[in-house]
């Protein structure tokens, strides 16, 4: 596949994918929480999972196939031995500490919000960190303009 079209699938998904979290963060979160309702939450998450599943799914194959256009293969992910190298490998480790929190999420928290509106600020801490680390990958990916960090 031609990189360009990678690259326009990668900042399309990357849009939704933090967008999505930018506007729980800064639109949702904070009336939740002035509310005390885990709805407001609930209700958002609903709808924006489809969609930002999808754009996270999106971002991982479109990334995958830069990082081989770039020649970092699986063979050299996690040696931080060149400029683009360190951008690749530090993006992934960026995934992983997403899809860690994204587990935690599904599978702890948001089973006791349905109930217990007490775990909003645990969730809320969820939020935040997904996305500054959403934000920190788009900065890391811009780098790659550059060469590399």
């Amino acid at each position: 596949m031609n990189h360009h079209l990678l690259l326009i699938i990668h900042l399309l998904s990357a849009t939704i994918w933090v967008g999505g979290h930018l506007i729980l963060t800064f639109g949702h979160l904070p009336q939740a929480l002035k509310a005390k309702d885990q709805n407001i939450i609930l209700n958002y998450e609903k709808k924006y999972e489809p969609v930002g599943m999808s754009a996270l799914v999106l971002l991982v194959i479109t990334g995958i196939l830069m990082a081989y256009k770039y020649g970092v293969s699986l063979d050299y992910w996690f040696q931080f031995s060149s400029p683009i190298e360190k951008v690749i490998s530090t993006k992934l480790l960026l995934l992983f500490l997403t899809v860690a929190f994204a587990l935690s999420a599904q599978f702890r928290v948001i089973p006791k919000l349905k109930s217990n509106p007490e775990k909003l600020a645990e969730m809320a801490f969820h939020i935040i960190s997904v996305t500054i680390i959403g934000v920190l990958m788009l900065v890391y990916g811009s780098f790659i303009r550059f060469g590399g960090i």
